[in-house]
């Protein structure tokens, strides 16, 4: 599925890899209270369903997309989702998929031959599968005309785990996903302070990953942020002190969400994250003391 958008003179699409009621509440936010965790589903049922939650089999919605911006004469990937044929034996729904990914990607002008950047928010399994892609047996840069921009503290956190002899470090992308892109030559490492691919700002919500940043862009008066895990599901914009069990540092998980939620509202920037339900991407509006999602058109 592709769905577009626009951010001034920017185009933004985002490519659907997956997306479904693929997760328990309990198993992705863990640390909440199961009294408090079913009240606040229940509460929030009325808009969260049927895109975000699907309380009939109590499981939360969660896609895994591309984003890509063109942009001054650019074309960009932020993030590249699981990719095919992927060993994830420790995630059954993102093991040696089979997609239509990157014939998608051609039909709107993000083929391999066109790509000049290849923007990682942070170095999780679901953001950089499409790096590679398999070629006789060995991975091979899937973009070899494109820069690939990793943010240098998430590389270096896992690097140092991976020179530990960590061979799996998260479920094996970072061999087959991201080394090879350092062995191609095409990496470029990010300070999380300069902007990139001429329209990208970044900001740091280290938390849910060590290195994470979020993007934001703007042109002609208007914003949009690639606010990559910050949230996993629309009710973390309702419920911001949810966590999810993935986060690496909890209290600057917290932290970052906090942040962006407040940046997203103050400059009604168009959100787009990386796991949203339908339709994917969204505004933050205050209400009362807290936050509500208004989807986009």
């Amino acid at each position: 599925m592709i769905h577009r958008h626009r951010i001034g003179d920017a185009h933004i699409t985002g490519v659907i890899e997956y997306s479904g009621p693929t997760h328990d509440p309990a198993f992705l936010y863990p640390a909440v209270d199961k009294a408090a965790r079913d009240a606040a589903l229940k509460a929030n049922t009325g808009w969260l369903a049927p895109h975000h939650y699907a309380p009939r089999i109590d499981r939360l919605i969660v896609t895994i997309q591309l984003w890509v911006v063109q942009a001054g004469g650019n074309v960009i990937i932020v993030d590249t989702g699981v990719g095919n044929r992927k060993v994830r034996a420790a995630a059954a729904r993102m093991d040696r998929l089979n997609t239509l990914v990157l014939p998608w990607l051609e039909s709107i002008g993000a083929g391999p031959a066109q790509v000049t950047h290849v923007v990682m928010t942070h170095l999780h399994t679901d953001h950089v599968g499409w790096n590679t892609v398999d070629e006789d047996g060995k991975w091979v840069p899937t973009f070899p005309k494109a820069r690939y921009l990793f943010p240098k503290e998430e590389f270096d956190y896992w690097k140092a785990q991976y020179d530990k002899g960590d061979r799996e470090v998260n479920q094996g992308s970072f061999v087959d996903s991201v080394l090879p892109i350092l062995d191609a030559g095409l990496a470029d490492f990010m300070d999380g302070k300069s902007e990139v691919a001429g329209c990208l700002a970044p900001e740091p919500v280290p938390g849910h990953a060590p290195g994470m940043l979020s993007f934001r862009i703007r042109s002609r008066g208007e914003e949009g942020l690639f606010t990559a895990d910050v949230m996993h599901n629309a009710i973390q914009i309702a419920h911001p002190e949810w966590n999810d069990r993935y986060c690496v540092w909890p209290d600057k998980a917290l932290q970052s969400r906090a942040a962006v939620l407040a940046r997203a509202a103050e400059r009604g920037a168009l959100i787009m994250p990386m796991h949203l339900g339908y339709p994917y991407c969204g505004y933050v509006r205050r209400q009362g003391a807290g936050y509500a999602f208004e989807p986009a058109t």
